[in-house]
């Protein structure tokens, strides 16, 4: 199974930014270390920008995709309106649990139009996330 994994806004700073809460591991190192902990085929895509994310998921060939939209999770209107129009299922995950977090950040536009969601775990939300595509 082909899996996509897309990053949002500001992802491309984990393991320098705010530690305390997304930890002192690059993502680019920790991907390394999923790919090999699965049989799946995993791809990776980061972006800063709203519409590149919105055209990453409309392209995906993959089978699934697990999307961490960073803020976008609670402003897109777009990106909401993207994973409800493809066919592909998304599984949202936050690093934190955003539920936990400042009042902003409670509410997901993309919760509903998702397979599912997993927040609070860490990073160890993403090996969650390629599970559910075994179920």
């Amino acid at each position: 199974m082909k899996l996509l994994v897309v990053n949002g806004p500001n992802l491309n700073l984990i393991g320098t930014r705010e530690t305390q809460i997304y930890g002192n591991v690059t993502f680019e190192a920790f991907f390394e270390d999923l790919k090999t902990k699965t049989s799946h085929e995993l791809t990776y895509f980061q972006s800063n920008v709203e519409g590149e994310l919105i055209t990453a998921l409309q392209q995906s060939k993959a089978d699934g995709i697990i999307l961490n939209a960073g803020g976008y999770t609670h402003t897109s209107v777009a990106l909401r309106d993207c994973i409800a129009a493809i066919s592909t299922p998304v599984v949202e995950v936050h690093i934190s649990n955003i539920a936990g977090r400042e009042s902003f950040r409670h509410d997901s536009l993309l919760s509903p139009v998702c397979k599912g969601c997993i927040f609070g775990f860490g990073l160890a939300g993403y090996h969650l996330a390629i599970q559910v595509f075994d179920l």
